[in-house]
């Protein structure tokens, strides 16, 4: 693992690809690649993209690649796809949209399936960036699955978010009551070359309107990202949200209160595992009959369990 580990730093693909799939699997040897990783972390500028299926995600994170590739940065990609609930398994079709990276070294893409997990990543998603940002990529861009109004993990998890919807997406009040709206660090009307493309901007501009005085208004961009139009104002629009994360010290707050959340939610993870083990067994079964007897309340029980 040690090995591993020193080949992810000097940006070897197929270490970075074994170490993320160890990630993936979890464990003790998860556990400790991650923590000899970890003081080459931070580095990193992470990248959010949500929005509908069907919207065009993938095509967009695709531009936006060869968009940086052109800059000379490198990029690595975390596109994750829905699962079967059968058989766990994943069509992996945001790679096959980015096929034209897969011979460029300064390109790393990872699919990532959400094995049931819910909120539009999967549950390794925080520590897969790491292993891109130790491996010495500068931006690591997140493609969530195609998620609803209130599937809005992402915004815990990068520090710019980027939301896409289409034309025709819904009216003003949809708009208003969307809880991934409120995320946004940015808006993508894309395929905006769609009747309806004007209507929707005005409606995301008459929510922006009605939210009142913010210290960041999130721009309002059209792409057709199948031809590449409205890109470079979409990555102006991200780096310019950067620019201002960086100016006053909110991205480094933005990060902390992401850590502080990661932590509590590692926490909670162990409490849930501890709880399943004290669950079984003669002793809760007893408890649980007690609790149908109606000798004991559910939280009295419960009292009891924690308590041995």
């Amino acid at each position: 693992m040690t090995t591993l580990v020193d080949q992810v730093r000097s940006g070897d693909r197929r270490a970075i690809a074994r170490l993320l799939t160890v990630v993936e699997t979890g464990g003790q040897d998860a556990a400790a690649a991650l923590a000899s990783l970890y003081p080459y972390t931070g580095r990193a500028y992470t990248v959010g993209i949500t929005g509908a299926p069907g919207s065009g995600k993938s095509t967009l994170t695709d531009k936006l690649v060869a968009h940086i590739r052109r800059g000379g940065d490198d990029v690595g990609v975390l596109a994750v796809d829905p699962s079967s609930p059968f058989s766990g398994g994943a069509i992996l079709g945001d790679r096959v949209r980015m096929q034209d990276h897969a011979s460029d070294d300064g390109v790393f893409i990872r699919s990532m399936a959400t094995r049931g997990h819910l909120g539009g990543l999967a549950r390794a998603t925080p520590q897969a960036v790491r292993v891109l940002d130790a491996a010495g990529m500068a931006w690591v861009l997140i493609e969530t699955v195609g998620v609803g109004q209130v599937e809005v993990e992402i915004a815990e998890r990068a520090d710019t978010t980027v939301v896409v919807v289409n034309p025709g997406w819904g009216d003003a009040v949809q708009a208003a009551k969307a809880g991934l709206l409120e995320i946004a660090d940015c808006f993508v009307v894309n395929k905006a070359d769609r009747p309806g493309s004007a209507e929707t901007r005005r409606d995301l501009e008459s929510m922006l309107e009605l939210a009142g005085a913010l210290d960041w208004r999130p721009p309002v961009v059209e792409t057709v990202a199948t031809e590449g139009a409205g890109i470079d104002e979409l990555w102006e629009a991200v780096t310019e949200h950067r620019a201002f994360l960086e100016s006053d010290g909110r991205l480094v707050t933005r990060r902390e209160e992401r850590t502080r959340d990661e932590v509590r939610a590692v926490v909670e993870d162990t409490l849930r595992a501890e709880a399943s083990v004290r669950c079984v067994g003669e002793a809760f079964d007893a408890l649980v009959a007690r609790v149908v007897a109606r000798e004991l309340t559910p939280e009295a029980a419960a009292a009891a369990l924690l308590a041995d």
